[in-house]
């Protein structure tokens, strides 16, 4: 099916008015602007779940996206840490975790006068395995126009370029509670911790002029794993500065390795 411009934008006028399930990424972003481009920005609502498990830089980013498209933006906190599904950290938390963000939503868009949600779930993450909060989606009965549309991220990507959106190229960011180890509970301490770890590493490289396009802390339980662009990983050079951050983080100790997405769930 075609995946441009026009394909998105007349599948989201005809949804009409809605919410969207926004958080800050690539893909939601791309389904608020084409929803800005179908209905006008008055009949759009951003909605972010403001929670442990979301970086507080992702959160400012998400709002500084929306007001630029005109749209209103509410940031609901959320309780998934009070589900012990989602804090045991199984390998079904991304269910627990997606059906509390999208109840929560779901409510906000209600009270706003919205009967419609839609996230960003694209063809790609319909294929993903490890995509368990799909299944919670489609229980509640979002709308997911990226996935309908047969449109994966390399389209995402290409169509949010051409409308010159700021997120065309901006790295995956999930969740914080993705970079802990599965059967590790999850904290709003082992959160804090890897992001303290992720800002620091993060900084102290842009310091070096060494950014990373990817990177991420996992929390392997007492230590820290830095995971880098393949070349930055490498260096030997680097080692003892970044595993010296992620200590002064929390973390008893660290280890550096090339960034493979979704590592965790391979392990």
């Amino acid at each position: 099916m075609d995946a441009g411009t026009d394909g998105l934008v007349t599948r989201l006028a005809g949804i009409g008015p809605l919410a969207v399930a926004f958080s800050g990424g690539v893909d939601s972003a791309l389904v608020l602007a084409a929803a800005v481009r179908a209905n006008g920005p008055g009949a759009v609502l951003a909605v972010t779940a403001d929670s442990a498990s979301l970086a507080t830089a992702e959160l400012a980013a998400a709002t500084a996206f929306a007001h630029g498209l005109g749209v209103r933006h509410l940031t609901p906190g959320t309780t998934e840490l009070d589900n012990p599904g989602y804090a045991a950290n199984g390998r079904d938390r991304c269910y627990f975790c997606k059906s509390t963000v999208l109840d929560t939503i779901t409510a906000v868009a209600g009270e706003n006068g919205l009967t419609a949600v839609a996230t960003g779930t694209n063809a790609d993450d319909a294929r993903d395995p490890f995509r368990p909060g799909i299944r919670a989606g489609d229980e509640i009965g979002v709308h997911t126009p990226l996935r309908d549309l047969g449109m994966t991220k390399a389209d995402v990507r290409a169509l949010s370029r051409t409308w010159g959106l700021s997120t065309w190229d901006k790295p995956a960011m999930p969740c914080l509670a993705s970079r802990v180890r599965y059967g590790l509970a999850i904290t709003p301490a082992r959160l804090a911790r890897v992001e303290r770890a992720e800002v620091a590493v993060r900084g102290w490289l842009a310091e070096a002029g060494l950014p990373s396009r990817d990177l991420r802390v996992r929390d392997l339980g007492g230590v820290g794993r830095i995971e880098l662009d393949a070349q930055l990983a490498a260096r030997q050079d680097l080692r003892d500065d970044l595993v010296r951050l992620v200590r002064e983080a929390g973390f008893d100790d660290g280890e550096v390795a090339a960034f493979r997405s979704g590592a965790l769930n391979l392990e």
